[in-house]
């Protein structure tokens, strides 16, 4: 098994966690559970607002979801270049949190609406976490093909 399939199956686990928190636990504050938002059991006294909270956290797990098949499909059946290609994709899409999300749950969190206070440092952390680890997977894989030939 390739650095990078390691890699790649490390985020499938961490992900379907993640996806099976949201879809069993939502209000959890534990594996990224959406609870962390204050306003998630508020949400709770207007069932307008809370049908259309729970339809957007069903909507980030079952996409959540799309990614995991896909990334199955990659390490069982895809080519060395295409776990390249796959781990970059991945390492450019999740940076895209720090565009609009970690500046929205970290003015949140300034504010107080998360609980608890500081999650969106935590978060922060973990993501990019992710992004070193795929990195670091990606390089090491390319000096093993640099290597070889």
């Amino acid at each position: 098994m390739t650095v990078l399939s390691i890699a790649i199956i490390v985020f499938i686990l961490f992900e379907s966690l993640n996806v099976l928190m949201l879809y069993f636990k939502p209000g959890s504050r534990m594996g990224n559970g959406i609870g962390v938002f204050n306003a998630y059991e508020k949400s709770k006294s207007d069932p307008e607002i809370h049908a259309l909270v729970s339809y957007m956290i069903n909507w980030v797990a079952g996409t959540k979801l799309i990614f995991i098949a896909l990334l199955i499909v990659i390490v069982i059946t895809g080519t060395s270049t295409t776990r390249i290609l796959a781990v970059v994709a991945m390492i450019l899409s999740i940076a895209s949190y720090y565009w609009r999300l970690h500046p929205a749950i970290k003015k949140m969190d300034e504010a107080g609406w998360i609980t608890p206070k500081g999650y969106s440092k935590i978060l922060g952390f973990m993501i990019m976490g992710f992004m070193i680890i795929f990195a670091a997977a990606l390089i090491v894989s390319l000096v093993i093909t640099a290597g070889r030939g």
